[in-house]
């Protein structure tokens, strides 16, 4: 197994998005060398030779490739073509230029939307490629499956570590809170603080209430991803959450006491609800002897609190 030396070169993809900011916070916290950063301005990972000038000068050890082309529904549903290509372009570029330049361990972030939308609950990982995705993010979710196709490619056919880890859904500081490209969790919260401060009554939202779903503080995945750089090596995904679910009805309930908003919630079932339900089998993780720390209600205060002091 390739060891995970904290004192080597980290380069994580994607530094100022949601678990790129997560995993360097993790890295920091366990004394780790700085990581390389690079912001879209300095590297624009969608460029294949600007990726390769910039392994080849930089020599990374390790790579955290959490760069990604993210969203909710809407945007996922509006923007099927960007999501697609910016995806397979930023991963491809990334992956080859780590393997060519001698980059010791990668591990790719995947999505648990590569599952089928009607996949047997809890998902385990042999789940993938069993049915048909959920029709709203399927380009997203076939690009990711790409993503995890080349690693397995790579570590076949060359020997190079990588590794795939399945997040469920994330939430946590450092969130898209965009009103058209933002997640469940995140776009709520910008719903309901906003309602609190201009004292509506009622906050509407979108679907039947219904679908079961599994949430994950980000924090809590970023400490998972380095776990699994430590004693991972395997060339199948492995699952990363909670083990616990619930509707989408209960959590925009929690998500209204967090931010204090005491009015009305009520849901608009002509909008669409996406999967109806969604949790993962960690399994393999619990076995080696990893658990997320933080519960819902905690990370939640968490978050929302970050979200108003963005707004300050």
């Amino acid at each position: 197994m390739t060891a995970f030396d904290l004192g080597r070169k980290v380069f994580v993809a994607g530094h100022r998005g949601l678990v790129g900011s997560a995993v360097v916070r993790a890295l920091h916290a366990q004394g780790a060398r700085p990581p390389i950063v690079k912001g879209r301005n300095e590297l624009d990972l969608a460029d294949q030779a600007a990726v390769d000038d910039f392994f080849s000068n930089e020599r990374p050890d390790y790579v955290f490739l959490c760069a990604a082309h993210v969203g909710g529904i809407q945007a996922n549903a509006s923007f099927p073509a960007e999501f697609i290509r910016n995806n397979l372009a930023i991963q491809t570029n990334v992956i080859h230029s780590a393997w060519k330049h001698g980059v010791s361990k990668l591990l790719f972030l995947g999505s648990s939307c590569i599952y089928p939308k009607f996949a047997a609950q809890p998902i385990r990982e042999d789940a993938l490629l069993t049915g048909a995705l959920e029709a709203t993010n399927e380009a997203y979710a076939i690009a990711k499956i790409a993503g995890l196709a080349m690693c397995q490619a790579y570590r076949r056919q060359y020997g190079f570590d990588a590794i795939v880890p399945m997040p469920t859904n994330l939430y946590g500081p450092g969130d898209n809170y965009d009103a058209d490209g933002s997640h469940v969790v995140a776009g709520l919260i910008r719903r309901f603080v906003s309602a609190v401060q201009t004292g509506d009554r009622e906050v509407v939202v979108w679907g039947t209430g219904t679908p079961l779903r599994e949430f994950l503080y980000v924090d809590d995945l970023a400490d998972a991803l380095i776990h699994l750089m430590h004693h991972y090596e395997s060339d199948e995904p492995i699952n990363v959450g909670t083990g616990q679910e619930l509707s989408i009805d209960e959590l925009a309930r929690r998500i209204a006491a967090a931010c204090g908003f005491t009015g009305t919630v009520t849901f608009d079932a002509s909008r669409p609800d996406g999967t109806p339900r969604k949790r993962l089998d960690t399994s393999k993780l619990d076995a080696m002897g990893w658990r997320a720390r933080t519960d819902l209600d905690t990370g939640l205060r968490r978050t929302v609190a970050a979200y108003r002091q963005l707004l300050e």
